[in-house]
């Protein structure tokens, strides 16, 4: 593990990343939306999705892939469908957009789905899927993603780490999953942070071979898809969901938040489904609580000491760093420290535990 350099409120490090957005000439709100979905991600314990993010977000910014000023607009709109177009805006603020009119679409309609083209990294779906649930609908998030994964048995790069993610009203369900062994960013954080190993089965080196090296794995080298050819399966299914389906840019055709010569015109898909609309008013939460409670009761096997849902260890993490802070890893610090000081922004001091979350 990285050593930590630094331990800060989620209240610091939102409005520190406030302070670096607005100082590249993003808006008030549109900064507020995009620190809150990555400090959101640092709160949960998912900190390849968290603020080591920002500093990309504002590289592809000063190379002017971003355009800090749009929303994107709806390019088509039919019944309970609509095909957005994010006019290459910031992720966090073309998403916002998205869930807020599928859950418009889900309550005219019963569901609404969005394909989304054209769009920038968004953090993680998670965040994006609980907005979604809040309205009372099962939230269904996926995106295509920058080339890292070779189809099943091949061993150049055709596909992303392609997540899916799912959340049900009253949050005791979320599932946030890459289709690889492991989101790309964690590999990444690791290679950030100069931690010379990765546990064996997350990356492939060029030849297709295991590696336990970030470094190796980052040069030319590959992310294990997630269960094999199973994985590889998923991962399509998530291309033609939101990029296909959208009219976006495919596969090789995406660029990355860390290539700089293009933008990276990704594609999204939201879907919003009204479980009022199949149950009568207040039955979903407590078929979801019974579902849960049935889970919770297998006994656990040798060498656990209970059975967890997907969700589960980042709200008891949430719970944690809620109270304790949240801790910022030395390379990720040193980096967020170069833009402040190229941005004349003042870091946040070490959490004392003192101040208001």
């Amino acid at each position: 593990m990285a050593a930590t350099a630094i331990t800060v409120s989620s209240s610091a490090l939102e409005l520190f990343a406030r302070q670096l957005l607005e100082a590249t000439g993003v808006s008030v709100p549109h900064a507020a939306i995009v620190a809150q979905s990555l400090v959101a991600a640092n709160l949960r314990g998912v900190d390849s999705h968290g603020i080591q993010l920002l500093p990309y977000y504002l590289n592809q910014i000063a190379h002017h892939n971003i355009d800090i000023s749009t929303i994107g607009a709806p390019a088509v709109e039919s019944g309970a469908t609509m095909v957005y177009d994010a006019a290459n805006g910031l992720g966090a603020v073309t998403a916002a957009e998205c869930c807020r009119n599928a859950n418009r679409l889900a309550g005219s309609h019963g569901m609404g789905m969005i394909t989304v083209k054209n769009a920038n990294h968004f953090g993680a779906c998670a965040f994006w899927a609980q907005k979604l649930a809040a309205e009372g609908n099962i939230g269904i998030v996926v995106c295509n993603a920058s080339p890292l994964v070779a189809p099943w048995q091949g061993k150049e790069v055709r596909f992303g780490t392609n997540p899916i993610c799912m959340a049900v009203p009253g949050d005791q369900f979320l599932l946030d999953m890459a289709t690889t062994a492991v989101a790309a960013n964690r590999i990444y954080k690791a290679a950030t942070n100069n931690e010379p190993t990765i546990p064996l089965g997350w990356a492939m080196d060029s030849e297709g071979r295991p590696t336990t090296d970030p470094k190796v794995a980052l040069d030319g080298g590959l992310v294990m898809p997630l269960g094999g050819y199973k994985g590889y399966g998923l991962a399509i299914m998530v291309e033609i969901l939101c990029a296909v389906l959208s009219g976006g840019a495919i596969s090789t055709e995406l660029g990355g938040i860390r290539i700089v010569d293009r933008p990276m015109n990704a594609s999204h898909m939201f879907l919003a489904i009204a479980v009022n609309r199949f149950l009568p008013g207040g039955e979903f939460e407590p078929r979801i609580t019974q579902l849960m409670g049935m889970l919770k009761a297998v006994q656990p096997a040798a060498g656990f000491d209970e059975v967890l849902v997907a969700g589960e260890p980042e709200r008891r993490t949430g719970q944690h760093r809620s109270t304790h802070g949240i801790p910022i890893e030395t390379g990720v610090w040193a980096r967020l420290n170069e833009d402040a000081s190229r941005l004349q922004i003042q870091a946040p001091e070490n959490y004392s535990g003192s101040e208001a979350k």
